[in-house]
This record gives C-alpha cells, sequence and structure tokens, in this order.
C-alpha cells in the first residue's frame, strides 16, 4: 500500500500511534516491574534470614550443627528433589552464619569465599565473587550474639525477568504484524464508501440531474454527498446556460450576419457610388442590428448566470427610470411615440441589483415602444406602499389576448403585431430580472380600453427605508 494513499495513511498511522503508545508503556513497566522484583527479592532475601534467626533461637546452634538435613551442603550444579523430579536453583542462593566473633560457625558451600561485609549493622549490599554478583543481605541478630548473611545471584532475578518479558512481550511483538493486518482490513472496509462514491461517479451519465445516493452512508459522508450533488447541480445550470446561450447566439446572429455579408458583397460587385453608399448603409444598419442583439444576449446571459449574487443593495428606482428613458430617448423620437412618467416626489428605494432593474425597465420599455403605432402613447408608473412595490408599464398598443400571453415570456417568442427589430428576448430578460428579487410579473388590460399592462410587483420584503426626497419628471 502506497504512503501517499489514504488507506495507507490510516493504516500506518494507526500502526504508529500504538507504537508511540505502546513503547513508553513497556518502558515504564519494565523499569517499575524490575524494580518490584528487587524490592520483593530483597524482602526474600531478609525474611530467610529472619526465618534462620528464629530456628537458631528455637534449636540452638548446637542443635542445627548436629543436624545434617539443615546442614546439607548446596552443590556447584542444580540438585533435584526425590519427588516429582523439580529442579531446585540452591547453587544460586545461600546463607551464613557468623558468631559474635565473626567466626563462620553455619553456611552453604557455595558462599564460602564470599567476602566479608560490614557486621555492625542490618544491610543489604552487592559483593563480586568469581564471575558472578551476588545480592547479600546482613542481619546482626543481637538476641543469639549472631550475624547472618544471605545472599542470591543476580542472575537469577534476570533469569526471572527475561521469563517475565518473554510470556508478556512476545506474543505482542508476534501479534504486531497480524494487527497491521487486521488494521489494514478494518481501514478497507471502512473506507468502502469512498470506492462506492467514486465508482457512483465514474458510471454517472453525462448531463444527468440525478442526485448521487449510496445505500447506508456514514453520518460523515452526508455533508459530502449533499454538497456534491448540490455542486453537480449548479454544474449542470451552468452547462445547460452555455448550451443555450451559445444556441441563442447561433440562431440570432446568423440573419445579421447574412445582412452584413449581402451589403458588403453589393458594394463589392458595383461600381455606382450611389449603389455603394446604399449598401454601406444598409451594412451599418445590420452591424447596429448585430450590436444590439449582441447586447441583449449578453445581458440574458448575465442574468441567467445569476451575475447579480453580490450582496443586494439600496436602490432609487426613480433615478434608474430616468437614466432609462434618456437612453431611449432617441429611439422615442425616432417612433414618434409620447412617454409619460410622472414621478410622486419621493425617492422609491429597494433593496436589490441595479443592472437587473435597468435591465428590466430598458425591456419593459422597448417592447411597449415596438407594439405601439406611430403617434401612440406608453406610461411608465412607480409606485410604492407598505406592501409592496410596484412598476407599471402601459400602452395604448394592439395588446395580447389573454390566451397567449403566458406564451410572450418565451425565449425568441415574437408577437405578429410588433413593429421594427425585435428579438423575442426582452420579456424574457423581465422575467429573469423580476426572479432575482421575488418579484411576481402580470400581463394585465390597459386602463385606455385598448393595449396591454405590464405589472411588476416587488414584495415588501426588498423596499428600504426612505431619503430625502428627489423628485423628478420626465416627459417625452
Amino acid at each position: 500500500m502506497k504512503l501517499n494513499s489514504l488507506r495507507g495513511r490510516l493504516r500506518w498511522m494507526i500502526v504508529a500511534m500504538l507504537l508511540i503508545v505502546w513503547v513508553p508503556l513497556a518502558i515504564y513497566s519494565f523499569t517499575h516491574t524490575s524494580a518490584e522484583l528487587e524490592e520483593m527479592s530483597d524482602g526474600r532475601l531478609a525474611q530467610a534470614a529472619h526465618t534462620i534467626s528464629a530456628l537458631i533461637q528455637r534449636v540452638g546452634i548446637q542443635g542445627l550443627v548436629g543436624n545434617e538435613p539443615l546442614l546439607a551442603s548446596v552443590q556447584k550444579k542444580k540438585v533435584v528433589q526425590a519427588a516429582g523430579d523439580v529442579p531446585t536453583w540452591e547453587s544460586e542462593v545461600g546463607y551464613q552464619v557468623f558468631d559474635k566473633h565473626g567466626k563462620l560457625i553455619l553456611g552453604s558451600a557455595n558462599l564460602l569465599t564470599l567476602p566479608a561485609s560490614p557486621s555492625d549493622r542490618s544491610s543489604f549490599l552487592d559483593l563480586q565473587k568469581a564471575h558472578h554478583i551476588w545480592r547479600v543481605y546482613t542481619y546482626v541478630d543481637k538476641t543469639n550474639d549472631m550475624v547472618i548473611r544471605v545472599a542470591e545471584r543476580y542472575d537469577t532475578r534476570e533469569a526471572i525477568i527475561q521469563t517475565l518479558w518473554l510470556e508478556h512481550g512476545l506474543p505482542f511483538l508476534l501479534g504486531l504484524p497480524v494487527l497491521a493486518l487486521l488494521i489494514g482490513w478494518s481501514v478497507t472496509r471502512g473506507l468502502r464508501p469512498l470506492v462506492a462514491l467514486a465508482s457512483a461517479l465514474s458510471s454517472r451519465e453525462p448531463g444527468s440531474r440525478e442526485p448521487i445516493t449510496l445505500d447506508h452512508a456514514p453520518l460523515e459522508l452526508q455533508p459530502v454527498l449533499s454538497a456534491l450533488n448540490e455542486q453537480l447541480g449548479r454544474q449542470e445550470d451552468a452547462l445547460e446556460r452555455e448550451r443555450r446561450f451559445s444556441a441563442d447566439v447561433a440562431h440570432e446572429l446568423r440573419t445579421p450576419l447574412a445582412s452584413i455579408m449581402l451589403n458588403l458583397e453589393s458594394a463589392l460587385a458595383t461600381d455606382d457610388l450611389s449603389e455603394v453608399h446604399d449598401s454601406l448603409a444598409g451594412a451599418h444598419q445590420s452591424v447596429a442590428t448585430l450590436a444590439r442583439r449582441v447586447e441583449q444576449l449578453l445581458a440574458l446571459a448575465k442574468l441567467e448566470a445569476g451575475a447579480a449574487a453580490s450582496a443586494p443593495v439600496t436602490i432609487d428606482l426613480l433615478a434608474i427610470a430616468g437614466d432609462v428613458i434618456d437612453e431611449l430617448t432617441p429611439v422615442i423620437s425616432r417612433r414618434g411615440v409620447g412617454l409619460g412618467f410622472q414621478p410622486k416626489g419621493e425617492p422609491v428605494l429597494v433593496k436589490g441589483y441595479d443592472a437587473a432593474f435597468a435591465a428590466m425597465m430598458r425591456n419593459l420599455l422597448e417592447n411597449a415602444l415596438r407594439h405601439v403605432p406611430h403617434g401612440g402613447q406608453v406610461q411608465l408608473a412607480i409606485e410604492q406602499n407598505t406592501h409592496e412595490t410596484t412598476l407599471d408599464v402601459i400602452d395604448d398598443g394592439p395588446g395580447i389576448p389573454p390566451e397567449r400571453r403566458d406564451a410572450v415570456f418565451a425565449r425568441f417568442h415574437r408577437e405578429s403585431s410588433s413593429h421594427g427589430e425585435g428579438y423575442g428576448l426582452g420579456l424574457s430578460i423581465v422575467q429573469r430580472a423580476a426572479g432575482l428579487h421575488g418579484a411576481s410579473i402580470e400581463l394585465l388590460d390597459s386602463p385606455h380600453g385598448r393595449g396591454l399592462r405590464v405589472r411588476v410587483a416587488i414584495p415588501a420584503s426588498s423596499n428600504a427605508a426612505p431619503t430625502p426626497s428627489d423628485p423628478r419628471l420626465w416627459t417625452q
């Protein structure tokens, strides 16, 4: 397993954590156990010395000297008891008894050459004899006027410690590789949901909007699945917008580009300056049409892509209306249409996006101007109350029958009564801009008896607190 894989990292991190915890515990346990063993062994030596003292006091030193079983000398090698053939370690332990003058009166043969030790006080001491170190306890028996020494070789204690650690440490050392394998298996099993997620992603059909689901998904993976499905949904929306925009561009730019090419070819094919002038004028008009169409396509694409995803700001709808009317003044003059707009003095403040509101008003007014005949009237009205802010565009054109009003919001839909160059995108842009602010759009009958009334109602949640009045009046 490579260390740069999640599975390998988890496996070795768990093993490393076990070792980091186990090694200090093992060192501490070894140190503590060794100290306890030393203390226990010293206690055993002291107990043996006191036992010998009690035995001497009971039977007397002469009784011990005359008792061969008690005086049995310890051999240089292990001796085997008669009962059960259990080995003893008498060559590694021994004792000595001295009288008050320091004369050895009783002892085991293996300690005959042990160096002398202080006999004025009871104490523990380490003494060297040949190749071995002996742990000696000297007990001053003032009751019997004797000094008793009991000794034990250190290698006996070391053998006990080694046996203890082999019995307790070896199984763990042998089980560590098995533990690593079990950890690896557990990690692999625990990461199965990630493998299933990768498989679901790799088998996902392009363009699919079906959410990714996993049976019995862990709690930790559920937020990832939710975020991933949300991100995939946004990605599909973005791709759909790109596809629609590409189709829009291919569809809407084909005609003006063809017109430009025809006019330029006509200008190149003739030597008549008047025809050349007419052809170039037609090409210029087609370029202007192309520029305007591109502008509308980009406006629609930006709105659909959520370009207004920044925080909403306080906007004065009257100021935006004034800018839009100034922009459309040449169009209004060319159409010969009257535009009425009478603000009531106080600014109309809402929370939103100025680009979206400007696109909304511009397209509503352009649509109205396109449908009214020469000499017609278009009226813009903006009002605000405690419940909502309304924006009304009223014209006296032919209007739209109620049964066809839902269809006009479709992209590239054009009514047969429209005049001039319309692209069928205006109300689609208006609908998208209204959606960004939670507003509703209604197509109603004009109060003038003929024509259309488009009403956009912005909910009160988008209203902002008013500022000092700045009355304006635009009429055309």
